[in-house]
């Protein structure tokens, strides 16, 4: 925020800034970001703070490569108006990348339904497993970046093997959700779940 009135106050009064020494500090701090980013290239994916870590340190890069172009502007062509549209520019790209995360970590804490899993779909091919006579209890949702859970409750035809149907209930979850925390209760269809304690 800070950076970005700054900028808006600079744009009535552009300061002198050395544009040779500005693009020389701006590649030093580029150099030091690729290599950060280099780091967490692979964790991105698997972890939203590693991702947050790594959206920090992209927003960095792209604030040095601003203000490597910003520093060009003003040392060839004394346009120094450059420093304060390039900082604008950096600020509305973090508040883009920042909401996009920032949604993500909400739906975590929310435990909301992952992206790209219908939980009706995630019902109806419990439903398909042999033996599989009911679905209830079923709540789908993500516990951190890429790690997704599911409990629910199963209800399986008398004489059903368990262990079996365990099974073919997880392998399908894995295979078509990608789901592998899986925790499910089987009952049988004659079963009563008591809703009060006595």
């Amino acid at each position: 925020i800070m950076i970005f009135v700054e900028a808006i106050q600079r744009f009535g009064h552009p300061p002198e800034v050395q544009g040779p020494l500005m693009m020389a500090i701006a590649v030093g701090g580029l150099l030091v970001n690729m290599a950060s980013l280099a780091i967490l290239h692979r964790g991105r994916e698997e972890n939203l703070n590693i991702r947050g870590a790594w959206l920090h340190v992209v927003m960095d890069a792209l604030g040095s490569v601003g203000a490597i172009v910003a520093g060009a502007l003003i040392s060839f062509f004394g346009w120094y108006l450059a420093d304060p549209i390039a900082s604008t520019l950096i600020v509305l790209l973090v508040i883009y990348s920042a909401w996009h995360l920032l949604s993500e970590a909400v739906s975590v804490l929310m435990e909301s339904a992952p992206r790209g899993i219908d939980v009706d779909r995630v019902r109806e091919a419990m439903l398909d497993v042999p033996e599989v006579t009911g679905v209830h209890d079923l709540h789908v949702w993500t516990i951190t970046s890429g790690f997704d859970s599911l409990s629910a409750h199963v209800v399986i035809e008398d004489g059903a093997q368990h262990a079996e149907v365990l099974a073919r209930l997880r392998d399908r979850l894995h295979e078509r959700f990608g789901i592998d925390h899986i925790t499910i209760q089987l009952e049988p269809e004659d079963f009563e779940e008591k809703t009060t304690c006595q």
